[in-house]
């Protein structure tokens, strides 16, 4: 399966904030949603998710969701994201239907081989920058830490950068060898930026097919 190159992180102060945002990115032409809601039950997550389904099928735009696996399974979205401390790709899998995708935070060349050995379908590698979105933020990375832990990977999975981006970094962070950009703030803040996004992602993918061409 092709992951998307940009992915909204949804934000919200509320349930129905989060709802909105995701009708707005998917108006404004996002290929992947990826629900992430903290600090709310079970339950609640549950019924977000089903709303959250709902407006991405309409829109025919993937949706990912973070860390509850079962949830994904239930409402039948195309996959689940787990975090480092979330539970084990491998376990997940078990659970999951065989088309649903798996996509793992990494911050470490450790992690990304970590990952890597459990076959997930992508790697959220960050923070690139300070973020706030995340309580506790791992090492931040910047463009020499992408550039040096992606040179040592050599893989074929999807590297998603992760981490504070905003539209003036995606051209350092593709030549730095990301596949794509995992962005909460910036798009939140204004849902036209995903225009410009996917047109600068796009224009790699072009570049990309020429390349191998010759």
């Amino acid at each position: 399966m092709i992951i998307p190159k940009l992915h909204y992180i949804t934000q919200g102060s509320s349930p129905k904030a989060h709802l909105d945002n995701i009708q707005k990115a998917c108006t404004s032409g996002i290929e992947l949603v990826q629900l992430r809601i903290k600090n709310v039950s079970e339950k609640k997550i549950l019924k977000v998710a089903t709303s959250a389904r709902e407006i991405t099928s309409h829109f025919q735009t993937r949706l990912i969701i973070n860390d509850h696996y079962k949830i994904a399974k239930a409402v039948k979205a195309d996959g689940v994201h787990l975090g480092k401390t979330d539970v084990c790709p491998t376990i997940a899998r078990k659970h999951l239907f065989t088309w649903q995708i798996i996509g793992g935070t990494a911050n470490t060349l450790q992690d990304c081989e970590t990952l890597l050995s459990k076959d997930v379908d992508y790697i959220s590698l960050g923070p690139f920058k300070f973020s706030t979105t995340k309580d506790q933020l791992s090492p931040i990375l910047g463009l020499n830490g992408y550039t040096a832990i992606i040179e040592a990977l050599k893989t074929e999975t999807p590297i998603i950068g992760v981490g504070g981006i905003i539209t003036e970094d995606v051209i350092d962070l593709l030549e730095a060898g990301v596949s794509g950009l995992a962005i909460s703030g910036e798009i939140t803040r204004n849902f036209n930026s995903i225009k410009k996004l996917n047109q600068l992602l796009r224009a790699s993918a072009t570049q990309e097919q020429r390349h191998s061409f010759k």
